[in-house]
């Protein structure tokens, strides 16, 4: 690992970690730490998606094998995590979910594009806003469809479906992304004066998010599920990551722009969503909120080595 990769990565866990310090020395409250993450995960992301998404060369970058060989690997990686989770630990279904989804859920935004650009260039970003584009609502809707099955106790299929609908459509950041996709594919053009107040409130996002991260890392606690976080971050941290660089190296022999895309996102620690899945439930909190914080700096180490393996 050479210095000129810490580097690279470094400043970006500065940023968490001053915001983590600011909480742990009051110096920066709790509620504010709130606020400041209703703004970037209600108003500044968002605007920050609906941007990349809405430049996007759609064709250029949506490539099947580069998602297969990133969702592949998340997949499995929540397959192995609610197994675990059963098998090992003996946590009830809906634990068992909550954990699979830690497992799974990549900090693609507030990690991933940060480390991928002062590693590689905004030029690089754009295999990255493609993955990204369908992060979220493809792995909510396969946990929560398969959170609301192991607890449906009687309820119809069409019953299970309206819940799932309803929880994928009131986020955010699904919002911003489909806004996106809207203006992309029918060539709205913004007026101008849109265009630069959205591009303002995006240039916030990355800095306000990362340092919002480290206030809430430093609300929670590693002494509790400390195995069960240990397993998350391994599937997470170790095998996704390899997983996609198999498929996009030995399987499809994908262009080394592809292959960083997938390879830097599937790196990432779970992100803040795992915990918020989580405590959307009321299941296997204790676990999510130890993942986020032991993986997110056990990622400082593992996405150095694969920023070294990637070049």
């Amino acid at each position: 690992m050479s210095l000129e990769i810490l580097q690279t990565i470094l400043p970006v866990f500065l940023i968490i970690a001053a915001g983590y310090i600011a909480v742990r020395l009051k110096v920066f409250q709790v509620s504010a730490v709130d606020g400041l993450m209703v703004f970037t995960q209600s108003f500044a992301i968002p605007c920050l998606l609906f941007l990349n998404i809405m430049r996007l060369d759609l064709n250029a970058v949506f490539d099947w094998r580069m998602m297969a060989a990133f969702y592949s690997g998340a997949i499995l990686s929540f397959i192995l995590g609610i197994l675990g989770a059963r098998l090992l630990f003996h946590r009830r279904p809906g634990d068992s979910v909550a954990i699979g989804f830690s497992a799974m859920f990549s900090n693609g935004v507030l990690l991933g594009l940060p480390i991928m650009e002062r590693a590689f260039g905004h030029e690089a970003l754009a295999g990255n806003f493609a993955i990204i584009s369908i992060h979220a609502p493809l792995l909510y809707l396969i946990a929560i469809t398969m959170m609301e099955a192991a607890r449906a106790d009687g309820r119809s299929a069409s019953a299970t479906a309206i819940i799932v609908f309803k929880a994928m459509f009131k986020n955010a950041l699904m919002i911003g992304l489909g806004l996106g996709f809207i203006f992309n594919i029918s060539a709205i053009t913004l007026p101008s004066a849109v265009l630069l107040t959205t591009e303002m409130v995006s240039r916030a996002a990355l800095p306000t998010a990362l340092f919002g991260l480290g206030g809430i890392l430093a609300q929670y606690s590693l002494r509790a599920s400390l195995a069960e976080a240990s397993m998350i971050i391994s599937l997470k941290l170790l095998l996704h990551p390899a997983l996609a660089y198999i498929f996009c190296v030995h399987v499809f022999a994908l262009p080394i722009e592809f292959t960083r895309s997938a390879v830097v996102m599937a790196s990432m620690a779970p992100g803040v969503n795992a915990y918020v899945f989580a405590n959307m439930y009321n299941r296997a909190k204790d676990a999510a909120a130890s993942a986020v914080l032991l993986g997110t700096v056990a990622s400082i180490f593992t996405a150095s080595i694969w920023l070294w393996v990637l070049g």
